[in-house]
């Protein structure tokens, strides 16, 4: 009998230590554990979250207490960030600001809208606002707001990069909707999407992500043609880094890709299904994921996109190694060496690493890694399965670092 249990202890731990996710990977639910949250945003060392009925919520501990601000008894559809400025778009009381993160608010000329999306381009806040108000937007911090676009249209979620702006509303039976885009920071906008349920965006670089009722669109152009990636479920939250695409459900399932969006797989563990994802945020090595009655969860950003810690010694210096192993089919680990930054101020903390993969030709295919990390030593996988055999490069990138190296697939 002692023999059976210590094969099936035995068995346990390989089992945990092959499939680390089965056993201790997973995602927790913060202390902000009973209330409906939307959307969030940061400003240097907190992060904050709007609720259903009780404001903004904020963390000072990288999420995981949070405390209710001095704005708490709005529902808050939307923040952003502008300078040391921070915006929450309200649900029949406009904007609110708040210039000392957070420990006070004062409601701005904006004042009687619902406003469901917020998006800074260029130095100027655009504001989307619902029942028939189009979209404002105010040139000098939140002081002074203009109706200037769309008027008439029932405006909800609101992205942008660079001079690029794209915008969804409702039709006016609230059944279907269309995607505006702008080209050129609000000036002009084109109707580029039709019929649709639309619910959120996320940008990775060229790539514009569209979370449409039970449908994943995805537009490489500026939002100028659309193609359909994805049909599932009623997408609520979008969120992204690099080629990893994460998804929330409005039944609370979970999904990520690697290769932007070819490719999905469901990663809730610890978080359980039946309350919808309303948002997910990216924030220090952390995705967030604000949830229906049940808050907000929180889980490492590596134990999803397999990016592994695997030294917390802080080397001397940046280094690349060669993938192993070499050649390899279809899977190969990279490892890297990210030092301390140098200033006295961010003594042992590491920065931003970007390490893509590039084809023959050069053309960028993935992008493993893309965030700010802590010094240390890192391992990441590269799964080539839908490549085909031939010489890959990759590349790691700093604000002062860059090597790339040269790798074989064989299959």
């Amino acid at each position: 009998m002692k023999k059976l249990i210590y094969i099936l202890a035995f068995v346990l731990i390989v089992h945990c230590t092959l499939k680390i996710d089965n056993c201790s990977a997973q995602w927790v639910q913060t202390s902000l554990n009973n209330h409906d949250v939307y959307p969030f945003t940061s400003n240097g060392n907190y992060i904050f979250a709007g609720t259903d009925s009780n404001g903004v919520y904020m963390s000072s501990n990288n999420g995981v207490n949070w405390v209710q601000s001095s704005l708490n008894n709005q529902t808050v559809y939307a923040l952003v960030v502008n300078g040391s400025n921070i915006f929450a778009g309200t649900g029949g009381n406009g904007i609110y600001v708040s210039s000392n993160n957070g420990q006070n608010w004062t409601q701005t000329s904006l004042n009687n809208k619902y406003v469901l999306g917020l998006v800074v381009i260029g130095g100027n806040i655009f504001a989307t606002t619902y029942f028939y108000s189009g979209i404002y937007r105010s040139t000098n911090n939140g002081q002074n707001w203009t109706q200037y676009a769309l008027y008439g249209y029932n405006m909800r979620e609101i992205a942008g990069s660079g001079t690029n702006i794209y915008a969804n509303c409702d039709s006016s039976n609230h059944d279907y909707g269309s995607i505006y885009t702008s080209t050129n920071s609000g000036q002009n906008w084109t109707q580029t999407l039709t019929n649709v349920n639309p619910n959120c965006f996320t940008i990775s670089g060229n790539y514009i992500f569209l979370g449409a009722g039970g449908h994943i669109y995805l537009s490489t152009n500026s939002g100028q043609n659309w193609s359909v990636l994805i049909n599932i479920g009623g997408t609520w939250a979008l969120a992204s880094s690099g080629s990893n695409i994460f998804a929330g459900y409005d039944d609370g399932t979970f999904n990520v890709s690697s290769n932007y969006g070819q490719t999905w797989t469901q990663r809730n563990e610890g978080m359980p299904m039946g309350s919808g994802i309303r948002s997910l945020f990216i924030y220090n090595g952390y995705l967030f994921a604000g949830k229906d009655n049940t808050g907000i969860w929180r889980r490492p950003l590596n134990e999803i996109i397999g990016i592994k810690q695997i030294s917390e010694v802080v080397p001397s210096s940046y280094s690349l190694d060669q993938n192993y192993p070499n050649p390899f089919n279809p899977k190969t680990k990279i490892k890297f060496n990210m030092p301390a930054l140098n200033s006295p101020l961010k003594k042992g903390e590491g920065g931003m690493i970007i390490l893509k993969v590039y084809d023959i030709l050069g053309k960028e295919i993935e992008t493993l890694v893309n965030e700010k990390l802590n010094a240390g030593t890192y391992e990441v996988t590269f799964d080539a399965s839908k490549y085909p055999s031939g010489v890959y490069f990759y590349r790691l990138t700093t604000d002062d670092f860059s090597e790339t190296k040269k790798m074989l697939l064989t299959k």
